[in-house]
């Protein structure tokens, strides 16, 4: 990845003590914080638990996320346990099937996502072992590298839908949500309201790496302490 200067921002700990103020104090913010990391765990991650991780961030795009998971066991069995080897063996008769399954939410692009994401998961446990293992070995530095490599071998995993991917998986990363791109804009970031261009990536990358190396916090807490710091104080999600 290419090296990209960072500006000089306030230091991340101003960032921490206001959202430490704004959540009731650090206890009360320390709550909110999801767990830390597992990478050992996300090794040992089976290729259908990624499949259909993925399956559900991209049928949640731009959906009700209630809607999906209240489906979601019949999503499970539509697709048959979203086990790759299986799927990718199935006939043009299988898919086109899914298309009037009313089980399922019937799109007919993010259902054959579901066939192009299962060969693609498998290309990578070729490569790597699982894809679990793929994933725990690529660092957090480089989140942007693994994004783009998502969106090209990947059906429909570019932009935000990566990203959340990546969260729900249990990879530590950033999301660049409406909140964390107020943030960065707030501590002296140089991007546009909505972080999406390469160079605007590049140097959320450069920041959020900065602020791990300032603070040693994984990247999952680090952006949500962001977006807890600024915008309305919801409750965390």
């Amino acid at each position: 990845m290419a090296k990209t200067s960072v500006v000089r921002t306030v230091p991340f700990k101003a960032i921490w003590a206001r959202a430490e103020k704004r959540k009731g104090g650090a206890k009360a913010l320390e709550k909110l914080l999801p767990k830390k990391p597992d990478m050992k765990a996300l090794a040992k991650l089976a290729d259908d638990r990624i499949l259909a991780e993925i399956t559900q961030r991209v049928f949640s795009a731009g959906f009700a996320w209630s809607v999906i998971e209240n489906k979601w066991l019949a999503f499970e069995k539509a697709f048959l346990g979203f086990m790759p080897a299986k799927l990718i063996f199935q006939p043009d008769d299988f898919w086109e099937a899914l298309l009037s399954d009313t089980r399922i939410v019937r799109n007919g692009a993010k259902i054959a996502s579901v066939r192009e994401n299962a060969a693609f998961v498998q290309e990578i446990a070729k490569e790597h072992g699982s894809f679990g293992r793929f994933l725990a070995q690529w660092p957090s530095s480089d989140q942007i590298g693994l994004l783009n490599l998502l969106g090209k071998r990947g059906s429909r995993l570019g932009g935000n839908t990566g990203q959340m991917f990546l969260r729900f998986i249990g990879w530590d990363g950033f999301v660049t949500s409406q909140d964390v791109v107020a943030c960065l804009r707030d501590a002296g970031l140089d991007i546009a309201t909505e972080a999406k261009s390469k160079g605007d990536l590049a140097k959320v990358q450069a920041q959020f790496n900065a602020w791990a190396a300032e603070t040693h916090l994984p990247y999952v807490h680090l952006s949500r302490i962001c977006a807890m710091s600024i915008g309305e104080n919801r409750p965390a999600r």
